[in-house]
């Protein structure tokens, strides 16, 4: 079981009605799960601290994040970053300082995009710098419950300016949902993604191969997102206490035929 968080689980600080329930049932049937965020405004401590604040409790080895991703990628290929994130993300970065070359890395900066920090963004590309984009969200579901611009018309501000393609490493990053099915012995055939966002939650984890993902009507979810992109949701639930339904019910069945989900 892959979950979103914001909009599925949380919208801000306040919980979704149902969800710590829904995600206590989905444990009580023994079913392994792994939180997929593309929130890049906070770093993992904030993150799991506020899941227990509403009464989850997620292991650190649970929770997958882009700027998790973003780490490895830079340790791996040796890259100092150029961080266009959140303030309150550049923690996650410390302690990367020295790699042979440098790497652009953009999250949901907020007040920080602005033409001065897009441009140094810019002119790093045009020096030769990789492109990271820890997401390529379009929107979000702001504290006002309004849509707000994402990281995605940043990214995509930059890739138009420079002629370069980042790599993403957030969803819909097919990498992104297959690393977090690592450990879990689960093929991705057998496992189920639930989101509020039908193009990088859903159509995003069933073009990475997953059996099943399910489109909630809560948090960024507007009438006739579903028809939106392809592939098309497996099936569209009123929240996550629905799709836990959905899960378990598909999951007897599946049982019933020999066949355990």
């Amino acid at each position: 079981m892959l979950l979103d968080l914001l909009g599925v689980v949380y919208n801000g600080d306040t919980p979704v009605p149902g969800a710590a329930a829904a995600i206590e049932r989905l444990r009580n049937a023994g079913l392994p799960l792994r939180f997929v965020s593309n929130t890049t405004r906070s770093p993992r401590d904030v993150i799991i601290a506020q899941l227990a604040g509403l009464g989850i409790k997620v292991e650190d080895e649970e929770l997958l994040t882009p700027a998790r991703a973003a780490v490895e990628w830079l340790r791996k290929h040796d890259r100092q970053p150029h961080l266009l994130v959140h303030p309150d993300l550049e923690v996650e970065f410390s302690g990367l300082e020295g790699g042979s070359g440098r790497a652009v890395v953009v999250g949901d900066a907020g007040e920080a995009f602005d033409h001065a920090s897009l441009n140094r963004a810019f002119r790093e590309l045009v020096a030769g710098a990789d492109f990271l984009a820890l997401a390529v969200n379009r929107t979000f579901k702001d504290a006002d419950g309004l849509l707000s611009l994402d990281t995605g018309a940043f990214v995509a501000a930059l890739e138009f300016a420079s002629g370069r393609s980042p790599v993403v490493l957030g969803k819909p990053s097919p990498d992104f949902f297959l690393s977090a099915l690592t450990g879990l012995n689960c093929p991705a055939a057998d496992a189920v993604m639930v989101g509020d966002d039908a193009e990088s939650d859903v159509a995003g984890a069933l073009r990475a191969g997953l059996g099943a993902a399910l489109l909630v009507r809560t948090g960024k979810y507007r009438p006739g997102d579903e028809t939106r992109f392809d592939p098309a949701p497996t099936a569209v639930v009123d929240d996550l206490a629905a799709a836990t339904d959905w899960i378990l019910k598909a999951r007897r069945a599946e049982a019933d035929s020999g066949d355990v989900l």
